[in-house]
């Protein structure tokens, strides 16, 4: 996958309402228009309930 950055996919949550699972925050990333890049990871996380952004970007990064 292309690389995406902690701002990039920060900037694709704006918005977010938490706690929030993985199908809520790739909706907001496609309302966001993020890239593709970002709604894949984001499908990818599985159903798991996030509670915050830093959250998120723990495990979209965790195996980039």
């Amino acid at each position: 996958m292309a690389a995406v950055s902690p701002t990039d996919l920060q900037k694709a949550l704006s918005g977010a309402e938490y706690p929030a699972d993985s199908d809520r925050l790739r909706k907001v990333a496609e309302d966001n228009h993020a890239p593709k890049e970002i709604t894949d990871r984001l499908a990818h996380l599985g159903k798991k309930k996030f509670r915050s952004p830093a959250e998120v970007s723990k495990e979209v990064f965790r195996n980039a």
